[in-house]
């Protein structure tokens, strides 16, 4: 009786063990906000939701601009050079008598490419340098910080400028350029919330476990960081509008003809000396108010959990 006792005990306390365990883990993941439309409501506010219904009317105006489009982008007409507003076109024509609403619609998809690509580049390089750095610490950790210092003494439009000086001006290039810029600052913050969370004690419950450490990263610490992910996403997104469309306003980013807010304005420019205000200025609010729009509800989205992951 007193053997069978003894070799009961053990699997009795690794099976308390185990379950200690996996609630501590299924409490961690409940832990994680669920996204819900009353959670986004709550979170947002009324300003908040207003600037999250421009972000979906860009991105329809966008992806519809073929069928809502009243007029071809690249075509004009000289005897239509510079017409005032009317029914036949909404916002005028430019300089070389297209019409501008239509440039302003099709602009969309251009000025929304170029910062999707930063921010998806730059959300991978992060995730992964900080949660490596974090895992592994010791040298690993200092070697990715070192080369994230260094990063950090190039600001982002010298990059983007040397990129284009090398490999010419375009869309791609400047946006790769920029994305490797603004890497540093998103890494940094993925970087201490992960740390957090890797010194929490699911994680060395987990080990103890004998679960692999890509396994912990990926299944349990990186969806504790998502919300700083996603912050960040969403706050880059509107710098890098802001760089693109400069690069594209000095000729080194979108090339002309193509339809781009950032290009518009550099096109209007010389027209506003002769009072013809329309392009630069449409093009110009345009900017402006997806911007403000994203960065918004980028700081809405963190709230509080922009700083670190609360309890």
């Amino acid at each position: 009786m007193t053997e069978q006792r003894f070799t009961r005990s053990p699997d009795r306390n690794t099976r308390a063990q185990d379950t200690v365990s996996v609630q501590l883990l299924r409490k961690h993941r409940n832990d994680v906000p669920t996204s819900g439309w009353r959670l986004l409501r709550r979170r947002l506010g009324p300003v908040g939701m207003v600037s999250l219904a421009v972000i979906i009317l860009v991105v329809l105006m966008a992806i519809f601009a073929p069928v809502i489009a009243p007029y071809d982008p690249f075509e004009g007409s000289v005897t239509a050079r510079h017409e005032a507003w009317s029914l036949a076109h909404l916002m005028g024509t430019d300089q070389s008598g297209r019409d501008i609403l239509s440039r302003i619609i099709w602009g969309a998809r251009t000025s929304l490419i170029g910062p999707t690509i930063v921010i998806v580049i730059t959300a991978a390089l992060a995730t992964t340098l900080a949660l490596t750095a974090v895992w592994f610490g010791g040298k690993v950790d200092a070697i990715i910080s070192r080369v994230l210092d260094i990063l950090f003494a190039f600001p982002n439009m010298l990059l983007a400028i040397l990129a284009i000086a090398i490999f010419g001006p375009s869309l791609l290039t400047a946006s790769v350029a920029l994305a490797i810029g603004f890497t540093p600052y998103s890494a940094r913050v993925i970087r201490s919330v992960a740390l957090r969370e890797r010194n929490l004690p699911y994680v060395a419950s987990a080990q103890l476990q004998g679960i692999s450490g890509f396994f912990i990263t990926v299944r349990h610490i990186l969806p504790n960081v998502r919300t700083q992910i996603l912050t960040g996403m969403t706050i880059n997104f509107g710098y890098a509008m802001i760089e693109l469309a400069a690069l594209s306003f000095l000729g080194l980013g979108v090339q002309p003809p193509t339809p781009d807010w950032g290009l518009m304005v550099s096109n209007g420019q010389a027209s506003l000396q002769q009072g013809f205000w329309e392009q630069s200025i449409f093009a110009g609010l345009m900017i402006v108010i997806t911007v403000a729009a994203f960065g918004y509800v980028g700081e809405q989205l963190g709230g509080r959990r922009a700083a670190g992951r609360t309890r």
